[in-house]
C-alpha cells in the first residue's frame, strides 16, 4: 500500500498498510531514511506513526501536486533501501512494590501470580516502532496478550520517570515524569531521556529492548552509577 492524501493545507499523509506490523514499520522508516537524504526543498518535517507519515511542507516553496511526484519518486526507490543493522537494549525493571503499584491488579484481573505477570512482561523482545508523546517516549509492540490490562479509571498526575506500565496492548516507559494513565508495574533506574546529553534520547526505532528484573538493591546500585554517569546498558546485535 502506498496512498497519499492531502492532510490539511500544508501537509499530505502517506499511508502504507491498515494494520501494524514490522514489515510496514520497515517500509516507514525506510522512506524516512530517504526524506532525510533527499532534503527535498519545501519538506519542512515529517512524522512517522505505526502506519503512515505525515509530510509538513511550505506550499509556497513546493506546490502539493509537484510534491506527490516527489513522493512517488521515492517510493519507487523503497525496495532498493538497506536498513541498518538492528540491535536489543537490556532494560533493568525493579518490578512490583513501590516501584510498580499495579502489578498486583494486573495479576488479578488475569488470574496469575505477580511473578507470572514479570515472566511474561520480561520474555519478550519489543520492537520500538517509532518516537513521541514526550522526549525519549518509545512505542513499543510485541507484548503478550496474557497480560493486556485496560489503563486506570482515574489517571494519575504524576507518574515517575523510568515507571514502566502497561495500557491496553501495550507497553512503554515514561521518560519523565508526567501525568499518566498506564497501569505501572516496575520502574527502571536508567534515564530515556537526557538533555544534557550529547544523545539526549536513549532509544531510536527500529531497534529491541528487553526488559530485565531486578532486585531494590540492584535498583539502587544501577541508580548511583547513572547518577555517576558511570553506567553503560547491555546492548548486543539482534538475531531474528
Amino acid at each position: 500500500m502506498f496512498q497519499i492524501s492531502a492532510y490539511g493545507d500544508t501537509g499530505l499523509r502517506i499511508q502504507f498498510g491498515e494494520h501494524i506490523s514490522k514489515e510496514t514499520n520497515q517500509q516507514i522508516r525506510s522512506f524516512c531514511m530517504l526524506l532525510e537524504k533527499e532534503k527535498i526543498p519545501g519538506v519542512i518535517e515529517w512524522i512517522p506513526t505505526y502506519t503512515a507519515v505525515t509530510i509538513v511542507y511550505d506550499p509556497c516553496t513546493v506546490l502539493y501536486k509537484a510534491l506527490i511526484i516527489q513522493m512517488e519518486k521515492l517510493q519507487n526507490r523503497l525496495s532498493a533501501m538497506e536498513l541498518p543493522p538492528a540491535e536489543i537494549m537490556h532494560i533493568p525493571v525493579c518490578y512490583g512494590g513501590e516501584k510498580g503499584p499495579d502489578l498486583a491488579t494486573v495479576a488479578n484481573l488475569h488470574n496469575l501470580d505477580e511473578s507470572q505477570v514479570v515472566s511474561t512482561h520480561s520474555s519478550a523482545e519489543y520492537l520500538i516502532y517509532m518516537m513521541g508523546f514526550i522526549p525519549g517516549f518509545a512505542y513499543l509492540g510485541g507484548m503478550s496478550e496474557e497480560i493486556a490490562t485496560p489503563r486506570l479509571e482515574s489517571p494519575r498526575s504524576a507518574i515517575p520517570a523510568g515507571s514502566v506500565g502497561i495500557a491496553g496492548e501495550q507497553t512503554g516507559i515514561y521518560p519523565l515524569e508526567s501525568p499518566g494513565g498506564w497501569q505501572i508495574i516496575g520502574r527502571t533506574p536508567i534515564k530515556l531521556y537526557d538533555p544534557n546529553s550529547l544523545s539526549p534520547i536513549l532509544l531510536r526505532a527500529g531497534n529491541y529492548i528487553r526488559f530485565i528484573p531486578i532486585s531494590e538493591e540492584e535498583y539502587e546500585v544501577i541508580k548511583q552509577e547513572v547518577d555517576e554517569g558511570t553506567y553503560i546498558p547491555y546492548v548486543e546485535a539482534f538475531e531474528e
